[in-house]
């Protein structure tokens, strides 16, 4: 185990898992709740998510992002440190819907055909948002190549993964950090 994987963790516990009785998304009932956003908008946060991925981002990606909100601040961080460590790392976002004025469609930021992509994404449960988001840059004619979570609670979305032929590398799991997979 690494330090920044443990310095990592440790973040998260602090900063971004609450306990308690929570509703998710899904409608499901759960006794934890993680909200990465509050690891990855902090900077020693974001520092230590991004020295964990760039660990294990293929060289030849040359472009990171996902969905808009859960993705943004890790795209925009891992890019940013990756620049800072002269590696060129460009980032992207994924609209939720088309914009149909402006630059239209559902990409905002710099992903291009051809591109070597890692879908990021703060925290997954069951896996739809990364593969939404794998499919539509798919469909901008570029080659999504890892999943890639700050932090995997549901402990499903690798097989959904693996079935779309994108290898999933999530930095910290729910048994990382003393919890149990919620998955679907």
């Amino acid at each position: 185990m690494s330090n920044t994987f443990e310095q990592l963790v440790e973040h998260l516990l602090e900063h971004s898992i609450r306990t308690g009785d929570f509703t998710l998304k899904s409608g499901r009932k759960s006794t934890w709740f993680c909200d990465a956003k509050q690891t990855a908008c902090r900077p020693e946060g974001i520092l230590l998510i991004a020295d964990a991925a760039l660990e294990i981002i293929p060289d030849d990606v040359t472009a990171i992002g996902g969905l808009t909100a859960g993705a943004d601040p890790v795209a925009f961080g891992i890019a940013a440190a990756a620049a800072a460590k002269g590696r060129e790392l460009r980032s992207f976002s994924i609209r939720k819907e088309s914009k149909d004025h402006g630059v239209e469609g559902r990409l905002a930021g710099a992903l291009y055909p051809g591109d070597k992509v890692v879908i990021c994404e703060d925290t997954v449960t069951r896996g739809t948002s990364p593969l939404e988001a794998a499919q539509v840059v798919r469909d901008l004619g570029a080659d999504p190549v890892m999943i890639l979570p700050v932090v995997d609670r549901g402990g499903t979305c690798g097989s959904l993964a693996a079935a779309e032929n994108i290898e999933f590398r999530p930095l910290v799991t729910a048994i990382d950090l003393g919890f149990p997979y919620e998955g679907p």
